[in-house]
């Protein structure tokens, strides 16, 4: 088994080399190692060997391990990728530095008041379900460029980007292009797209993160 180090170092080659031989690529492309269901004892090896940005699915986990590594790490960008349940938005604010998954109205309103009420604001991504599969989080494509401007403009949420998981049964390239676009109408530069899987494809349509978990700290139990 390789070290945490080799495997981190791999994977920013990767991007590397996959931003080189992209056409049109974001100016920069973040790594968020997704830490979900790993402990601090399998985190701390990435963040030793200079890694920042991890993703978790779920605020109470996050919870349950992140301010103690904040605390060793305080320059750790904390992203929440997973669906976020509207009564833990003061958590998530409090707690995390980016959120990928705004997804409605009502968690719109929810996050509002708890910016407004902490003085803190997570940089805010909306999550897109570009394949309109009804069992996945997510505004429809066709929804999405009035829930943004809702989000922006009554709200005065900081939007600066969008995030899709495509169906894993289907070709991804479809989705980030159309993610692009959409980006692209609205005035947002972020795209939160890509996973261990597809990263290489998703940099090439642009992406400015990359979620990876597995290739980095193996299969979840």
């Amino acid at each position: 088994m390789s070290s945490a180090s080799e495997r981190l170092h791999s994977i920013l080659a990767r991007i590397e080399a996959a931003r080189k031989s992209a056409i049109g690529p974001a100016p920069q492309t973040t790594l968020v190692a997704v830490s979900k269901s790993f402990g601090a004892a399998a985190i701390r090896p990435f963040l030793e060997a200079g890694q920042r940005a991890f993703g978790e699915n779920r605020v109470q986990e996050a919870q349950a391990k992140w301010p103690t590594l904040k605390a060793e790490y305080p320059d750790v960008a904390l992203h929440l990728i997973g669906p976020l349940q509207s009564n833990k938005a003061r958590e998530a604010v409090e707690l995390f530095d980016v959120i990928h998954s705004l997804d409605r109205p009502k968690l719109a309103h929810a996050l509002a008041a708890e910016i407004a009420r902490a003085g803190r604001a997570p940089k805010l991504f909306v999550q897109v379900n570009t394949g309109e599969e009804p069992q996945k989080a997510g505004i429809a494509p066709s929804d999405a460029s009035a829930f943004v401007s809702f989000c922006r403009g009554e709200l005065k949420l900081p939007v600066e980007g969008l995030m899709c998981i495509p169906p894993v049964d289907e070709n991804p390239s479809p989705h980030f292009a159309l993610l692009r676009k959409l980006a692209r109408a609205n005035g947002l530069c972020l795209l939160s797209m890509g996973m261990s899987g597809d990263f290489e494809t998703a940099i090439r349509f642009g992406a400015t993160h990359v979620r990876v978990g597995t290739a980095l700290f193996g299969e979840r139990s």
